[in-house]
């Protein structure tokens, strides 16, 4: 039986390149022969430390890791560090404050966790829409902070930074989740980095925390202790079981993106995949419509309604439905805002992106032509 091409434009979890896949078909029932599968693994053989420690090197490697800073492999997602990073970092200075960048949901999510530990400041005006970054001349910092976060790029908003926030000298925070890897990042300006792997390094289960180590052991004394940073840092991310599969496939993408040119490479590819998404809704004349800034479109996740700017349901529901049966997946929006999202991660190649755009050109075509006659 002839397999299906499916293209998947998921915004996590999300596309795997073919080749990790495969080899982790390969290696499933018995890895590197030896007559187990990494799923049945113990955590704590020399064969699962040679897992772990590979994929740390990889991940030091493409991000040029200074060594003062620590890699932990931890659970709980993105939204286990919403809490995290206030239990660990907000206790860094008398006052228990910290300054929040909110522009979009999941910062908005992580702030609203914070609250929970400490006085949360958010450094900018309220935004209307999530659809820009304020300018950082309107943000007042509190240089009496113990950090200073924000998310790097909003998956669900599709509103992206391409600048790294000055904060002057307070300690800065970023979510990466949905941009991990996808450009090179000078790890040296922050203090703690933090990226859930299923969407441009792996697939779901892990967690990667990449922490100074400074501001290690000012956890709060409600901290549980799987999220002590300073407790995982010792025990080499082993003080629980940690998610072992996704750590091996995690590796095997981290090679993969090193074998393909690493996070510099990465980065001219998910350009050229953007660019040829945002030209054809720039080019559209209002058909297809992006309703976030020019200067803070996000390469990763593309969202766009269709037919008007607060987009036509039944032509909505039609490119959904004919982008099916080219074998197109999950380009539906997020259910908190509709329309149409193309997620275009590391492993969605350039063959993968051309297909949306020519479907895309089809689209309009068809739909102007109906609407001329």
């Amino acid at each position: 039986m002839e397999q299906k091409q499916t293209i998947n434009f998921g915004a996590g979890p999300a596309k795997l390149p073919q080749s990790v896949l495969l080899q982790a078909q390969k290696e499933l029932l018995s890895y590197c022969g030896l007559g187990i599968s990494v799923l049945e693994m113990s955590h704590r053989s020399a064969d699962f430390s040679k897992i772990i420690n590979k994929s740390e090197s990889l991940l030091r490697e493409l991000l040029d890791i200074p060594d003062n800073y620590k890699v932990l492999f931890l659970q709980g997602g993105g939204s286990g560090q919403f809490s995290a990073v206030p239990l660990n970092l907000i206790g860094l200075k008398e006052g228990r404050c910290a300054d929040y960048l909110v522009t979009g949901t999941w910062s908005a999510k992580a702030a609203k966790e914070a609250e929970k530990y400490g006085k949360v400041n958010v450094v900018h005006p309220k935004l209307d829409s999530y659809t820009q970054i304020p300018d950082p001349s309107s943000w007042t910092l509190n240089p009496s902070a113990s950090y200073v976060y924000y998310c790097c790029n909003e998956t669900v908003h599709g509103v992206e930074y391409n600048f790294t926030p000055e904060t002057n000298g307070v300690v800065l925070v970023s979510d990466m989740s949905s941009n991990f890897l996808s450009r090179p990042v000078d790890v040296s300006k922050f203090g703690l980095i933090f990226a859930g792997a299923q969407k441009n390094i792996g697939c779901a289960g892990v967690t990667v925390v990449i922490v100074r180590e400074d501001l290690l052991g000012h956890a709060l004394k409600e901290c549980p202790i799987v999220l002590d940073y300073n407790v995982q840092a010792e025990m080499n991310s082993l003080y629980n079981t940690p998610p072992c599969f996704s750590i091996y496939i995690m590796g095997l993408v981290l090679e993969w993106i090193k074998n393909n040119g690493g996070s510099a490479a990465m980065e001219t590819l998910n350009k050229q995949k953007s660019s040829m998404i945002y030209d054809i809704i720039s080019s559209s004349k209002g058909f297809y419509v992006c309703p976030v800034d020019a200067a803070c479109q996000s390469r990763m996740n593309v969202p766009f309604r269709v037919g008007k700017k607060e987009g036509d349901d039944s032509l909505e529901k039609n490119f959904l439905e004919g982008a099916s049966k080219r074998g197109m997946i999950s380009l539906k929006g997020h259910r908190s805002v509709g329309g149409i999202r193309a997620s275009l991660y590391n492993a969605v190649t350039l063959e993968d992106t051309a297909a949306l755009a020519d479907y895309m050109r089809d689209f309009l075509k068809e739909h102007q032509l109906t609407n001329s006659t």
